[in-house]
């Protein structure tokens, strides 16, 4: 088979087209309708199978990263506070807090999930910490029962980086189950995407407010709670940000809900699969962790994974190689993540040496994610497990 195999395809298609044509064709194209339709949908997804219970308040934004810094703002978070976080990230967890005045302090992660570790939490707690925001990583979730024993020792708050997906679970708990808040992505590679897009679920009604708030100005009433007979004015209670998702987002992401498991479902076998064919022709991926640290060569499941990301590790010093090789084969690839504060800006701002964090270092200087999407054929995954096997050697 020629062709390359993209690292992503999107999924949408003529469901989600003919729902965003129908917004087009309606009065709001913002905050409107489809906008409360979606969240109000989002909240009862994320209870599903859980008879009677609330769902929490959801929240659209214009993207993740807008997420994060309402949900820090809406909690408070300004100068002199720190927020103890993951350098296996994007640079947007980081930067939230630094947009606020705040500092991130990063901690070191679990050798065989990336995950913060909840040791290294409690051991960076002091003075000035206001809270924890965790990174739910490649799709599986943190140790949250852990972190929020420790936030609740220390009156701290939570708030959780749900980027890599809505569908995971982890010990009977769900992301927004145990914080006072997580924040979702719906950017262009994620399995719910509007191409751009961000929710946040909290269960604090005062909480969820101000988020509404925070997300259109400041502005104590929208666009939609002034439409009407007779005009109603509105007021600028505090300065906000525009940073609401549109009704045109909320369209696009409406038809994906309904079938957000049967596609979780279909990335678990590729992961089972991918896992099975990988071990068959690289034996070594069977092995014993190849360092001290532990980092092993396929990443340990915990719980049950929206299954976002597939890595590997490759030997240490040999992920740029691979990199080059995967691609000239026709294998589309990315690195998630490089440790945050290896990266030129954040390692100033955060004034964090080489070697301060070895377990994050090390996973950022081995690991490599493939393509992974619910239309992967059998036949393209097995180009890929071959293009890896013959990188390896």
């Amino acid at each position: 088979m020629s062709g390359k195999v993209e690292f992503y395809r999107h999924q949408l298609g003529e469901e989600e087209a003919a729902s965003w044509l129908g917004a087009v064709k309606t009065l709001f194209l913002t905050l409107g309708p489809q906008v409360a339709a979606f969240e109000q949908e989002l909240g009862r997804y994320l209870v599903r199978g859980r008879e009677g219970a609330p769902a929490p308040h959801v929240v659209g934004t214009n993207a993740c990263t807008m997420g994060l810094m309402l949900a820090l703002r809406a909690l408070d978070v300004g100068p002199g506070d720190e927020v103890i976080t993951t350098p296996m990230t994007f640079a947007a967890t980081a930067s939230a807090i630094l947009h606020l005045g705040a500092k991130p302090r990063l901690v070191d992660v679990e050798p065989r999930t990336g995950l913060i570790d909840p040791v290294a939490v409690q051991a960076a707690v002091g003075p000035s910490t206001a809270g924890i925001l965790p990174v739910h990583l490649y799709g599986q979730m943190a140790d949250m029962k852990a972190l929020r024993a420790i936030a609740d020792r220390h009156a701290l708050f939570i708030v959780e980086d749900s980027a890599h997906g809505i569908e995971m679970e982890r010990d009977g708990v769900r992301p927004g189950d145990l914080s006072e808040a997580a924040v979702f992505s719906f950017y262009a590679t994620k399995n719910l995407t509007s191409g751009d897009g961000g929710a946040v679920a909290t269960r604090d009604a005062r909480v969820a407010e101000r988020l509404r708030r925070l997300r259109n100005h400041g502005a104590t009433k929208a666009a939609t709670d002034r439409h009407g007979a007779a005009y109603q004015h509105w007021d600028i209670v505090e300065l906000g940000y525009k940073a609401n998702l549109t009704d045109l987002d909320a369209a696009l992401l409406r038809p994906q809900l309904p079938r957000a498991e049967e596609k979780r479902d279909a990335r678990e076998r590729l992961a089972r699969r991918y896992e099975s064919r990988l071990r068959e022709r690289v034996p070594e991926l069977a092995s014993p962790p190849a360092t001290a640290l532990g980092v092993p060569w396929l990443v340990e499941r915990r719980g049950r994974s929206s299954h976002h990301l597939f890595t590997i590790h490759t030997r240490p010093g040999e992920r740029d190689a691979m990199l080059a090789r995967l691609g000239a084969a026709g294998v589309g690839t990315a690195v998630n993540y490089r440790a945050l504060h290896t990266l030129t800006y954040f390692s100033e701002v955060l004034d964090l040496a080489c070697g301060a964090l070895p377990v994050a270092e090390e996973i950022g200087d081995r690991t490599i994610s493939l393509p992974m999407y619910p239309t992967l054929t059998p036949d393209e995954q097995d180009r890929v497990v071959e293009a890896v096997a013959t990188a390896w050697t």
